[in-house]
């Protein structure tokens, strides 16, 4: 099974029971972390997700509501007496931030936590099954999306179709078609979508989209589904950026917390 699940879908802190941005991407029981906000150890005990298993953790971005869960997320790991090796990606400073937290606790890990900077854009992890690559994004800061792809389809789904799956994670960005370049013609694209298309302005100075430029994104990447996410808090609801969305683009949904949305 290849599918992504949302752990939390909340822009900067938490709010109306969102948490900041989390996702856990499984293929064939591997899975991967995509950027880990505060609460992701809560969220992924919440829906009994057996985190023991992630391999791989991908920092989109160094802004906290990214990646202030990560250093609990890897010493509860230590504390579990976690045995296999731990891979990090992030900017490079994430290394020395990391690497301090864990110096000042005097903290020593019973497994190897290699810490990886990303650079430009190319391919993270490669394996028999799957393939991760980044690119950069339209952010106020030093910031990467991922392109996850299958190598090769089941069996059982080869007969239907003629290319692996793929899914693409649009971290914080503002609306930007040289991202269309890095991704193709995804099956499922989650693109940031902080504020509805009336707050287009503040999106814009703040270095991040709307719902409706999300959509027009989709649309123009000959995405098959869209996931919308990274919701302000100024929204107690969040229904508005579906409606929206799907004016411009049908296949459009919320990124819903605890959901497992299948590739």
């Amino acid at each position: 099974m290849f599918s992504v699940t949302i752990l939390g879908n909340n822009s900067a802190v938490p709010a109306y029971e969102r948490f900041p941005t989390s996702q856990l991407v499984s293929l064939n029981g591997n899975q991967f972390l995509i950027d880990c906000g505060e609460g992701t150890q809560m969220q992924l005990m919440r829906y009994k997700i057996r985190y023991s298993r992630i391999s791989h953790i991908f920092i989109s971005h160094l802004h906290g509501d990214h990646y202030f869960g990560l250093i609990g997320l890897i010493n509860s790991f230590g504390l579990l007496d976690r045995q296999q090796d731990l891979h990090v990606y992030g900017p490079s400073a994430l290394k020395d931030i990391i690497e301090l937290q864990l110096k000042v606790a005097s903290t020593r890990l019973p497994f190897q936590l290699q810490i990886h900077a990303i650079e430009s854009q190319g391919i993270l992890v490669e394996t028999e099954e799957i393939k991760v690559s980044f690119f950069p994004t339209d952010h106020r800061i030093e910031c990467y999306g991922f392109l996850f792809q299958e190598k090769t389809l089941p069996r059982k789904l080869a007969s239907q179709r003629n290319k692996p799956r793929t899914y693409a994670y649009c971290a914080d960005t503002r609306y930007d078609e040289r991202i269309l370049q890095h991704i193709g013609e995804v099956d499922l694209l989650y693109h940031e979508s902080t504020y509805l298309h009336d707050q287009h302005e503040k999106a814009e100075l703040r270095y991040h989209a709307t719902a409706k430029q999300a959509a027009e994104f989709a649309k123009k990447a000959g995405a098959n589904r869209l996931l919308l996410g990274h919701f302000s808090s100024q929204y107690e609801t969040i229904q508005g950026f579906e409606d929206e969305a799907r004016k411009t683009f049908a296949a459009s949904e919320n990124a819903l917390q605890g959901v497992t949305y299948l590739i």
